[in-house]
Order: C-alpha cells, then structure tokens, then sequence
C-alpha cells in the first residue's frame, strides 16, 4: 500500500483550510486517512503551517511520497532539510552533530527571513494606513475652512443687511428726536 502524504480540504467556501495527512494513494482526497500530520492555511499572509515535525519526519523515512504542495510544506517548515541531513549521515557524509548545527543554522536562517517578510508587510500596511489618515485630515482640513469660508459669508451678508436696517432705525430714531425740537 503505497502511501501519500497530502492535503485534505476543510473550511467554507472560497476560506480553504487543509490538513495535512497521510493516506493510500487509493483513498479519495478528502476520504479515510492514516494519520494527521498537521494543518496549512493558505488564507492568512504569510500562510500558517502548524505541523507535527517528528511524525512528518518518521513518515518520509518510511517511505511516504509527498505531493507536489506538501512537498513545498515539508520543505518550508524544514523536514524535508532534516531527512536529507539524516540521509548524509547514514551515508558517512559527516556526524549527527555536524547534521544538527547544520539543521539549527538553516532553521535561524529561514525564520529571519519569514520574520523580515512579516515586518515588511506590517510596514507597509503602517505607511498605507499613514497615507489614508493624511489624505483624510487634508480632506478633513478643506472641510472645515469651507465651513469657516461660508460661516464668515454668512456674517458678512448679516451684517450687509443689517447695516441698511439700523440706518433706518437710526433715521426713524432721530426724525423722532427732530419732529420733537421743532415744535418746542
């Protein structure tokens, strides 16, 4: 029985979630399985693999075959390096030591560099999110002097229009004041 490590699909429609699995070959995709070696969400940015390293590992010695995506997975997430690390040294290559300072430096190396990406799109999602608040207090700033604009307008013509009406209730106010000195 040949076996297959693979994805099976979960989640809803359009937010895929797969498991990774071991399985025959035979099985269908998302049909009985042997055993569950993690899981891999492609929906978040970077994607989460959360994956049993050692039973991944113990699988690729026996001899399962991953598919072309695991494959990709297993060598993100580093089994695939530790397998052929373990390789060179049931060969003679070099010690299980010198595998694992080798494992360590490549594992350091690889997590710096999902942590730089990570960083990266933060930074980015920081700028883009800077640029929007900018644009908005700009858009924000407009608004208001428009508004001070029209309210000072508006004062203006008040006044325009109230000045005519209190030279008319000073003239009413003094032709009064006048009728009443002429005729004392």
């Amino acid at each position: 029985m040949p076996a297959k490590i693979r994805l099976t699909r979960q989640g809803r429609k359009r937010k895929p979630i797969y498991h990774i699995v071991v399985a025959d070959s035979r099985a269908p995709r998302d049909g009985k399985y042997i055993a569950r070696l993690g899981q891999y969400n492609p929906n978040t940015n970077p994607a989460t693999i959360d994956l049993d390293f050692d039973q991944a590992l113990d699988w690729l010695q026996k001899g399962a075959q991953p598919t072309d995506t695991c494959r990709s997975i297993l060598s993100t997430s580093g089994v695939l390096m530790k397998k052929h690390l373990l390789d060179g040294v049931k060969k003679g290559a070099f010690n299980e030591t010198e595998a694992l300072s080798r494992f360590e430096k490549w594992q350091k190396e690889k997590e710096a560099k999902i942590q730089s990406q990570a960083n990266k799109l933060q930074q980015s999602k920081d700028a883009e999110a800077k640029k929007r608040l900018e644009a908005e207090s700009k858009v924000r700033e407009a608004m208001a002097a428009e508004i001070a604009k029209r309210k000072a307008d508006a004062a203006a013509e008040a006044a325009a229009a109230a000045a005519p009406v209190a030279a008319e209730c000073e003239a009413a106010a003094e032709a009064p004041a006048e009728e009443e000195k002429t005729e004392e």
